[in-house]
């Protein structure tokens, strides 16, 4: 078979990870030729390839991004955008294309699908927040990364005894905020599926300031806002998905909490570094386990389905199911864990 690939939306430790396994027993197992498109479905609108063998995904096993690159491109907003990708599909003989990618760029592949694609999907999201799905390639490396720091910024914290709000990436589910935070020791947890009071907030830091010199982190999803308020925008602007930008939420809480408490308090946003550098052990294996299934998949003719991770096992699960609402927070875990440390 002649099998395209591509990889949308934000970078992601692991991609590299899934292209190799597919590779792999594609060629190896089946026979297969597989060509990467370049910069997620820009390149399959444009028809802009490169071949991907087992010699071009040599060493790609730690190496975070995408060696084709990705893009936030939208066929349905580029004009004749999805039918000029059926198109390049057509010409090039691609007979299966595997689509990995968040909501949006499975979105996007469901869509094709029902116009006659031969599409699979493997999730990926750093935030954790695909439905059908337990767990995604690149949140638990996401999850490290933000933990390593707030254990760092813990002792910058109580040798100045300032709280120093750390802001992690979460536009609509909360998942690195609240493991991150959980597992670093963060006095309070603030995520968008719960808007919290900053009475509430800076009452809990004065509290905990009574019981002595240590650290006080506060974790915040940039995608938390505050009861009766709205999530802080960096800009007005929307990419062809329509998200917003989102940044600042750190920085407008620190200066809340600072006015409000009288501590000094300092705001650190971790931003794309949650995105880059080497997957976790965790994270290649679990990306390679995808790429496998992809690959299945594919040779099965299980098109319009989507890879998913259900009760330690890989199974398909429909694009539709994938796509159809976020994965939030389990309030178990917030309220009957996170909470728990809240209190100083």
């Amino acid at each position: 078979m002649r099998i395209g690939m591509l990889t949308g939306g934000g970078d992601c430790p692991g991609l590299n990870a899934v292209m190799r396994a597919v590779v792999r027993k594609g060629e190896r197992t089946h026979g297969d030729e597989v060509i990467g498109f370049l910069d997620g479905w820009r390149g399959v609108i444009e028809g802009d390839t490169v071949p991907l063998d087992v010699e071009a995904l040599r060493a790609t096993l730690p190496r975070g991004g995408t060696i084709i690159g990705s893009s936030r491109t939208n066929p349905f907003k580029v004009d004749d955008g999805a039918a000029r990708a059926t198109a390049t599909l057509e010409r090039l003989g691609i007979d299966a294309l595997v689509a990995i990618g968040g909501d949006d760029t499975l979105g996007v592949a469901q869509r094709l699908f029902e116009q006659g694609v031969h599409v699979v999907g493997v999730p990926k999201t750093i935030d954790n927040d695909l439905s059908a799905t337990e767990m995604t390639f690149g949140f638990d490396t996401a999850v490290q990364i933000a933990t390593e720091a707030i254990d760092r910024l813990q002792t910058t914290s109580a040798s100045h005894q300032r709280v120093i709000v750390v802001e992690v990436m979460g536009r609509h589910a909360g998942h690195i905020a609240v493991w991150s935070g959980i597992a670093g020791g963060a006095a309070m947890i603030l995520i968008p599926e719960e808007p919290y009071d900053i009475e509430t907030v800076c009452a809990a830091l004065v509290r905990r300031r009574q019981f002595g010199r240590f650290g006080t982190i506060v974790v915040v999803a940039e995608g938390a806002k505050p009861r009766e308020g709205h999530e802080t925008l960096l800009s007005g602007e929307t990419d062809q998905f329509g998200h917003v930008r989102l940044g600042g939420a750190g920085e407008q809480l620190a200066h809340e909490i600072e006015a409000r408490t009288g501590f000094e308090t300092r705001a650190t946003v971790l931003g794309h570094v949650q995105r880059g550098g080497t997957p976790t052990a965790y994270d290649r294996v679990l990306a390679t386990r995808y790429g496998i299934a992809a690959i299945d998949a594919v040779h099965d003719g299980a098109f319009g389905t989507m890879m998913a991770l259900r009760d330690g096992e890989i199974v398909r699960v429909p694009l539709t199911e994938a796509v159809d609402e976020p994965k939030l927070v389990d309030p178990a875990l917030y309220h009957g864990v996170a909470e728990v440390f809240f209190s100083g």
